[in-house]
């Protein structure tokens, strides 16, 4: 029985494909689908292509990619699967520290290289249609470039539209993305005849799904980035019940005050409002001096 291909949207499989210094054409075809530079990129040095199995099983860690470009560009991947609700904030941290990084002792500012962060996400996250937004700094009257030295570009996954495979796809970014979301579908089948990247990054996939040893590493990561998204949620649902336990709480305080307040303006005394509600004379007389001036 033939096995069913890895999923290329887990990060260790995503880090396998597009972070491997043997095969650089797919990154390569891949960030001038992205980018769409004037100058085509045509050259990358790949940074930190190890994958330790610690990072493996860490469901912390980031096996993100890391690159520079012919044209003298930092690059930083990342692909998420579970909304943390905090990606424009990471995104930007993470920018930063690649952007000071480049500096070393006495370096000078004008050998800091453009950077580049490219989030890959399989939620829905900003609020508008498009699959694919980047951003730069700009003037917020004039929309004037201050520099492109900045730029930050988010790719949701399920806002992009269902690809015919009748039709010739045009844009290959919408290619890579469907090879993400669905490596076997006929639209991939269809591109890997005419498409030589698309086609290295299908037979990369294919490889490391027939491998015991990558599929053995593939489930350890799985599995991590499982409990990742469960202790999360779990957290998520944890948040929501203590929200609504003090939301009653509050609700019942404030009924509480609201009720010794109206009982105090119609004259009864102290005591009298502390029988009549079973609260003590002493947290009666502190809401009344809290709320009365």
């Amino acid at each position: 029985m033939q096995r069913r291909l890895l999923n290329p949207k887990i990060d260790f499989v995503f880090k396998k494909i597009f972070g491997s210094e043997e095969n650089p054409k797919i990154l390569i075809g891949f960030l001038n689908a992205v980018l769409k530079p004037i100058i085509p990129i045509v050259e990358v040095e790949i940074k930190n292509t190890d994958i330790e199995k610690v990072h493996v099983e860490d469901k912390f860690s980031r096996l993100d990619v890391k690159a520079k470009t012919s044209n003298q560009e930092i690059i930083n991947i990342e692909i998420q699967l579970k909304n943390e609700y905090n990606m424009i904030q990471r995104s930007l941290y993470y920018w930063s520290k690649l952007y000071e990084e480049q500096l070393g002792d006495g370096d000078r500012y004008d050998k800091l290289c453009r950077t580049v962060c490219i989030n890959i996400l399989d939620f829905k996250y900003l609020k508008n249609d498009r699959f694919h937004n980047g951003y730069r700094l700009k003037e917020i009257e004039t929309n004037e470039e201050l520099t492109d030295i900045e730029e930050i570009h988010f790719i949701e996954i399920p806002k992009l539209k269902k690809l015919n495979s009748e039709e010739e796809v045009v844009d290959m970014l919408e290619a890579w993305v469907e090879f993400l979301r669905d490596p076997e579908s006929e639209v991939v089948r269809k591109l890997e005849m005419s498409n030589s990247e698309i086609r290295e990054a299908k037979d990369k996939l294919y490889k490391l799904s027939m491998d015991e040893k990558e599929r053995e590493l593939y489930f350890l990561r799985e599995k991590s980035i499982k409990d990742e998204i469960s202790a999360l949620a779990n957290a998520e649902e944890k948040g929501i019940q203590i929200g609504i336990e003090q939301g009653i709480k509050q609700g019942i305080q404030r009924e509480k005050i609201e009720t010794v307040l109206r009982l105090h303006s119609l004259g009864l005394n102290v005591e009298q409002i502390a029988k009549g509600t079973c609260i003590t004379e002493t947290e009666v007389e502190k809401i009344i001096k809290e709320n009365i001036n």
